[in-house]
């Protein structure tokens, strides 16, 4: 069974509840995806299945060669799953694959805010802002003992480049899925800017 499906973020609104409690949620075009290739485990060591999503243009040779009779896709990436006997290759996938209420796991690529320093990116407090430290109130401070081990220590917080991070939030429930309009409602607030891709898994449906 296949466990999740690529999608576009689209932004977020609030929906209410049969209670009447407003909830924020996500939307998200998940779908329609198309199987592009079934992996097995006799023959590429593990079960897996390739879902292609969006519209490319343009394409090389290797990759119409590979999609062959399928169809242009922009993205394609492998859900794992533990049974592949009932999946073919060119079957449709899309958004009713979700229930309301089911929790789901979105994976999504952070927003990228380039080079940052350490106060931004690791939450320093930075210098002190009197005494006579003019230049110093968003440095970082030490980066090393003064004699031993007599170098920069690997793996220190420092500035650097920040965001564009693979990020997954985990449980998230479904409010709404509509197969017509492939839209699903998620509530919470998901990884990347809007228009980013998703995947989104079932909860604890694999990697």
């Amino acid at each position: 069974m296949i466990q999740g499906l690529i999608g576009k973020k689209l932004g977020m609104t609030q929906v209410f509840r049969d209670n009447g409690r407003m909830e924020a949620v996500t939307a998200i075009e998940a779908g329609p995806c198309v199987v592009s290739q079934v992996k097995t485990a006799d023959k590429d060591g593990y079960n897996a299945v390739q879902l292609g999503f969006g519209e490319s243009k343009r394409l090389n040779l290797p990759e119409r060669g590979h999609l062959k009779g399928l169809g242009q896709f922009k993205h394609l990436r492998e859900f794992r799953t533990d049974d592949v006997d009932d999946i073919e290759v060119a079957a449709r996938v899309d958004v009713s694959l979700f229930k309301v209420g089911e929790l789901v796991d979105v994976t999504g690529w952070s927003k990228g805010r380039g080079f940052a320093g350490v106060v931004k990116r690791h939450h320093f407090a930075g210098g002190p802002k009197t005494h006579g430290q003019s230049d110093r109130h968003r440095a970082p401070g030490s980066i090393g003992a003064s004699a031993s081990p007599s170098r920069v220590v690997k793996g220190g917080r420092m500035a650097g480049h920040m965001g564009t991070d693979r990020v997954t939030v985990h449980h998230l429930e479904v409010l709404e899925a509509d197969p017509e309009k492939n839209l699903l409602l998620v509530k919470g607030a998901v990884p990347g800017a809007r228009n980013g891709l998703l995947l989104i898994r079932k909860s604890g449906g694999g990697e």
